[in-house]
């Protein structure tokens, strides 16, 4: 493969550029299509060939487990797929395109059929790594490793499909994530932000977004840095965070005075909390675990 020496300054330098010298609607076109690249991880699950009866069997009912680690693990899971930050991105981006009344229906749709794509994606992923990596016992702890390590088992085609997901989905976040993290703390402090801004119209936007790419970049890029173990670690944070996120936004959402005829509906709103209610009691879980018992 490459050396990450070398692609992770060229892709960060591509990120950066497609943001701060693009448009929003090109910036969105280029997520759009890498998008359709999530397809690879479903194929390496197929190719993977897992015993499809336990696996839609443990869908049902699933092996519960009650150590920390578990729990732990199970928190990063839904903290990485339901991310806080893709709250603040959802709303910032929503603002941006100038949606109005009259588009509500189409990007509620729009959110509902992404989230459920997200869902299947990372359910064959998690398929692929029960299938090949734990039955072997391989432990990661380099997400490269989790491609090479499929080539054994489930052919080299379905390793190289794994590894360009992977790259795609480490591009994706390298793009989303700093941008989230722009617009909400721009937005918080008053400041001017949005992709079709320029330098000078909106440079609070623009340096906090650089600053962070630099820096997510160097972190890569340290030798023999724990990347994986960081990762997981990152989405537990993200979980832990969750509830207080959706807890504010549910509230908002509920407002009539702020949203009127678009509060959420009543079985919206007993999936949403119910959400809200499981990954509180799994953190209650995981910090007794940890700090008590």
């Amino acid at each position: 493969g490459f050396s990450k020496y070398v692609m992770v300054p060229v892709g960060s330098t591509a990120i950066w550029l497609l943001v701060t010298k693009g448009t929003y609607r090109t910036v969105e076109r280029v997520l759009l299509l890498a998008c359709i690249i999530y397809i690879g991880y479903v194929v390496s699950g197929i190719m993977a060939k897992p015993d499809w009866s336990l696996v839609f069997k443990r869908l049902i009912v699933p092996e519960v487990k009650t150590d920390p680690e578990y729990i732990m693990l199970t928190i990063a899971i839904i903290g990485t797929t339901i991310t806080p930050w893709m709250q603040f991105y959802l709303q910032s981006s929503i603002a941006e395109k100038g949606i109005k009344k009259v588009d509500y229906g189409a990007s509620k749709l729009d959110v509902i059929l992404g989230c459920s794509i997200t869902d299947i994606v990372s359910f064959f992923i998690i398929v692929t790594c029960a299938t090949v990596l734990f039955p072997a016992g391989i432990r990661i702890n380099e997400a490269s490793e989790a491609a090479l390590a499929l080539g054994p088992f489930a052919g080299r085609f379905s390793s190289v499909i794994f590894a360009v997901s992977l790259a795609n989905a480490s591009l994706l976040g390298a793009i989303i994530v700093p941008l989230a993290t722009a617009y909400y703390t721009c937005e918080a402090m008053g400041w001017e932000a949005g992709v079709n801004k320029t330098f000078k119209e909106a440079p609070q936007f623009m340096w906090i977004y650089t600053s962070i790419v630099i820096i997510a970049s160097l972190l890569v890029l340290i030798p023999g840095a724990p990347l994986v173990t960081l990762m997981v670690l990152s989405s537990v944070v993200n979980g832990l965070i969750l509830p207080f996120v959706l807890f504010y936004a549910l509230r908002l959402a509920n407002n009539r005075k702020l949203m009127g005829e678009y509060t959420n509906s009543r079985l919206f709103n007993i999936v949403a909390w119910a959400t809200v209610s499981v990954i509180v009691i799994l953190t209650v879980f995981m910090l007794l675990f940890l700090f008590v018992l």
